[in-house]
């Protein structure tokens, strides 16, 4: 009997972050809740005690069912068969178990049938399930599709559409098209209102899309004539009972090989329109991508945590020359350095969704009643902390992941390369982490907002006030000196006035960056518990090399230089 949540300690210690206390309160409204369902949290160790046995429940059918099922499933695959995606026997299993369990539709009310969890421990179920099978997590995953019909959703389109999530509908994000993938204000699918009967009609091509014949899918088309541009797009929700769209195929791809992705086509397909015209893409496909690149943030610890665990044993088994090859300085230190990146993007994930709970919890207060100015002064930080540090961990994590991934690989060596053992399939899911919901490159552009606008400076200094134990100051002086030469390299780049000079130290930039707050968060995870001081030292000696060579590359560099690049 494995249980993925019970067998990783690192998960029940940041469940039990001080800020939770703040989210529990402002997810069950100060405890109000428990005057309307009888069932709802009574105080934040009891919210606390019920994610910790649901998040049990994830562990075990995740280690005894969708784990073992994790080889079959990449195996066999989807199927279409007369227009109807037939997932593999592995994910029907897994996806039963998990209906039945109640996982599905877990941050939604219980008005709706969900559990109202926070998203703490909803991105902590991700990593679990992403952990036993990442193409499967994507199916599972897809019930942020949920929350977004939640947040901006009429009444009548929330009372039609959410309860059916806990009774284990599947739900896509129709966004990308043939001529729309990173360009999603290039959207194309048309949609049309009829006059009569207000009826919106969809027609039109969509792309790549993960898990496209679900039950609801949400999607992104164009609902204003004559538009080119983000203004004209609008978000409908699309039932697959109305069997108006045709699957042209399941995509053959390199990994997450259970998880179909489809090209679909519209044919004058009746859909109900979310929200208000025109901020499809500008508010509420933002939204959703924000949602989706936490998603991908957990996915990714969940594959760097497989990774690792599976070069660890492999290491600790395999004898090379009379002893194993673990007790190797070349060996060892790869894995060290795996066990601690990991670490490192886990802290970065769960620092994430905190932002995000806070934020999320605000915007739903501010709905039932004015927030008092110091709330709104919280929503404010939090949503700009939420929008930075979402495409940071984005950036991180799936990038940490295929780094950890690919060294597990050569840990097993040979062997590593054959189907014989889980990395080869392990490697191949995490290789899409990189590129999907928006690639690195993407991400960069986002995060660099955050180094032009200060935010994370201010997140480093803010860390950097919290008072530590004596004997981790040694780390806080390292950080500190990091930070001060942070500060003085973006004044450097920017000095040039060169909008085109600082796109290409961006990366760099950014990187620096993640670097010190991955850093900080783990000389804070010290700070609760000596578990991570050496994740903490490690790192961060690590990421003060690197940030040194960033550092001395853009010192000898000039806005002249940008030309030896350039390809005529």
């Amino acid at each position: 009997m494995a249980n993925f949540y019970s067998d990783n300690p690192n998960l029940k210690f940041h469940l039990n972050h001080p800020l939770m206390e703040k989210i529990v309160r402002l997810k069950e409204r100060n405890y109000t809740e428990k005057e309307k369902h009888d069932f709802a949290a009574l105080d934040l160790e009891d919210a606390l005690d019920s994610y910790d046995k649901v998040l049990e429940i994830v562990g075990e059918i995740s280690g005894d069912i969708i784990a073992p099922n994790a080889e079959s499933v990449d195996h066999e695959g989807p199927q279409l068969v007369n227009n109807e995606v037939v997932y593999a026997r592995g994910t029907r299993e897994n996806y039963d178990a998990l209906v039945k369990s109640g996982m599905i539709g877990m941050s939604l009310p219980r008005e709706y049938g969900g559990l109202n969890f926070p998203m703490v421990p909803y991105v902590m179920a991700a990593e679990i399930v992403s952990r036993a099978d990442a193409g499967f997590a994507n199916i599972w995953g897809l019930q942020d599709c949920a929350e977004t019909i939640h947040e901006f959703g009429s009444e009548e389109i929330k009372e039609e559409y959410l309860p059916r999530f806990n009774k284990g509908a599947t739900a896509a994000m129709d966004l990308t098209e043939p001529d729309a993938g990173s360009d999603l204000q290039a959207v194309q699918l048309k949609a049309t209102q009829d006059p009569k009967t207000g009826t919106w009609y969809l027609n039109g091509v969509k792309r790549f899309i993960t898990n496209g014949d679900a039950d609801i899918s949400l999607v992104l088309a164009r609902s204003e004539p004559n538009t080119t541009d983000a203004r004209g797009l609008s978000l409908f929700v699309y039932d697959r009972a109305q069997k108006a769209v045709k699957i042209r195929r399941i995509e053959n791809k390199l990994g997450i090989k259970g998880s179909p992705t489809c090209e679909l086509v519209f044919t004058n397909a009746p859909a109900k329109l979310i929200g208000d015209t025109r901020m499809g893409l500008i508010k509420y496909v933002m939204s959703l991508m924000n949602s989706a690149r936490l998603g991908v943030g957990a996915q990714s610890v969940g594959l760097a945590e497989a990774a690792w665990r599976e070069a660890l044993k492999y290491a600790q088994e395999r004898e090379q020359f009379g002893k194993a090859i673990i007790q190797y300085p070349a060996v060892y230190e790869m894995i060290t350095n795996m066990q601690v990146k990991t670490d490192a993007v886990r802290t970065l994930l769960y620092e994430t969704a905190r932002f995000v709970d806070v934020y999320k919890a605000f915007t739903y207060t501010a709905q039932e009643r004015k927030l008092e100015p110091a709330e709104r002064e919280d929503l404010k930080y939090y949503t700009r902390l939420a929008d930075v540090f979402t495409p940071l961990l984005k950036l991180f994590s799936s990038e940490y992941c295929n780094q950890i991934a690919y060294d597990a690989i050569q840990i097993h060596g040979g062997t590593g390369y054959m189907k014989d053992f889980p990395v080869e399939r392990i490697w191949r899911d995490a290789r899409i982490t990189t590129i999907y919901e928006g690639t690195s490159q993407l991400q960069v552009v986002a995060a660099i907002r955050g180094v032009g606008n200060g935010m994370y400076l201010k997140a480093m200094q803010s860390y950097h006030e919290i008072a530590v134990k004596p004997e981790l100051q040694y780390l806080k002086s390292v950080l500190e000196k990091m930070t001060d030469q942070y500060a003085k390299t973006v004044v450097k780049v920017n000095e040039f006035e060169d909008t085109e000079y600082l796109d290409y130290h961006a990366r760099r930039l950014v990187e620096m960056a993640g670097n010190i707050i991955m850093g900080y968060l783990l000389m804070l995870d010290a700070n609760r518990d000596n578990r991570y001081s050496k994740s903490a030292d490690v790192f961060i000696r690590i990421a003060r090399a690197e940030n040194i060579a960033k550092v001395g590359y853009i010192n000898q560099s000039h806005p002249k230089d940008l030309g030896t690049y350039k390809q005529v």
